[in-house]
């Protein structure tokens, strides 16, 4: 497969070869993230920026997916988060919405109780996703983990 590059590549440029790469070869994000030693979670936010890779990674994923040597270049800058929409669309990711909608108060009220005045780091964090086999449909198990930090008095 012959991949067009253009001549400056955007983060959006760059996730567009990154998924008709892993389309074109067959592989999931957790073969993708198991060939560089990352988790599919990690893998996938970086590829479509939302986290920079480190260089050793992003060389990596370009050599497994036969990637142009440029996509590195973009896939180690510093992201920029931006959303274009205020509530999102896409229907999986607005239930996530939803749910933060519904019982983001709860989470925080139940993350001060146990810690004390503070928040979730979403920098030093992980999360993963599986399937959990239920006899009324399988289920959807996300579970995230980040480092407490709390506020500071001054």
């Amino acid at each position: 497969m012959t991949i067009e590059v253009p001549q400056l590549l955007t983060i959006d440029d760059v996730a567009h070869i990154i998924f008709a790469a892993k389309k074109e070869t067959g592989m999931s994000c957790d073969d993708i993230a198991d060939m560089i030693s990352m988790s599919p979670v990690w893998t996938h936010s970086a590829c479509v920026g939302m986290n920079a890779m480190p260089e050793e990674k992003a060389k990596a994923l370009v050599l497994v997916l036969g990637l142009p040597s440029e996509v590195v270049d973009v896939l180690v800058e510093s992201p920029t988060k931006v959303w274009e929409q205020t509530v999102p669309t896409d229907p999986c990711i607005y239930r996530l919405y939803e749910i933060v909608g519904v019982y983001g108060p709860t989470i925080k009220a139940l993350i001060h109780e146990e810690f004390g005045d503070g928040i979730m780091s979403a920098i030093d964090f992980d999360m993963s996703i599986t399937r959990v086999a239920n006899p009324k449909g399988d289920r959807v198990k996300v579970e995230m983990s980040g480092k407490f930090l709390g506020y500071n008095s001054w």
